[in-house]
């Protein structure tokens, strides 16, 4: 099942506040904040990269791959989207700049 565009909608609505974005890849989405890859959506369920700040707030989430041959990331049940921006800039904060393309 893709993910629709309303479920995105929904999704970035007051978050694009925080500089939360979506791009569409391979039919789903990648969730970027800051200009940094924080995570994904697929499926319609939000996964975000295990960082030690994600390991603190979502202590207990569930480890899965958000598809096959993918790294495991924490799947994101709250919908609260105070809590959600500030796990997603507390994930950016702790990944590196992204590389200046040539």
């Amino acid at each position: 099942m893709a993910t629709s565009r309303v479920f995105i909608d929904q999704f970035l609505a007051g978050l694009d506040l925080y500089g939360v974005r979506v791009y569409p890849m391979m039919g789903e989405y990648i969730v970027y904040c800051d200009d940094k890859s924080v995570g994904c959506i697929c499926d319609e369920k939000l996964f975000v990269k295990i960082t030690p700040a994600s390991r603190k707030v979502l202590d207990g989430a569930p480890e899965i791959p958000p598809y096959t041959g993918a790294k495991p990331r924490y799947l994101v049940e709250n919908e609260d989207k105070e809590f959600l921006a500030e796990l997603l800039r507390s994930v950016a904060a702790e990944l590196p700049a992204p590389k200046k393309r040539k």
